[in-house]
């Protein structure tokens, strides 16, 4: 299956994505393509896990504007939320939302990756 046909299918609104790079999916591919490096450049399990909430904030802020102008919606949404409720000082919630989000990260990482 292609990229683009299998992200949709994981909730990442494509058309969005395509329209944000005037409609050249070559381009719009080869940044996705990138994604999985930003993921992997990132640690906001280690910074939850260290206590650094500020550092984790940071992270999870880096990976939503990532996955924001790739219209990666399912993880744009998902740290969108840990974002909100770490600036909203509920750590504990924002850990339990970054959990949840980690199956759904791999598996869109895992299909961009398939497709390389």
């Amino acid at each position: 299956m292609a990229l683009l046909d299998e992200l949709r299918e994981l909730g990442s609104n494509v058309d969005e994505g395509l329209e944000r790079f005037m409609g050249n999916a070559a381009l719009y591919e080869r940044m996705l393509r990138k994604l999985p490096d930003t993921v992997k450049k990132t640690d906001v399990g280690g910074a939850f896990a260290n206590g650094e909430l500020k550092e984790a904030e940071e992270q999870a802020h880096a990976l939503k504007g990532a996955t924001g102008n790739l219209s990666v919606t399912p993880l744009f949404e998902g740290y969108t939320k840990v974002v909100d409720l770490l600036r909203a000082g509920q750590a504990d919630q924002a850990k339990a939302v970054y959990d949840g989000l980690i199956p759904v990260q791999e598996q869109v990482i895992a299909c961009i990756e398939r497709s390389e």
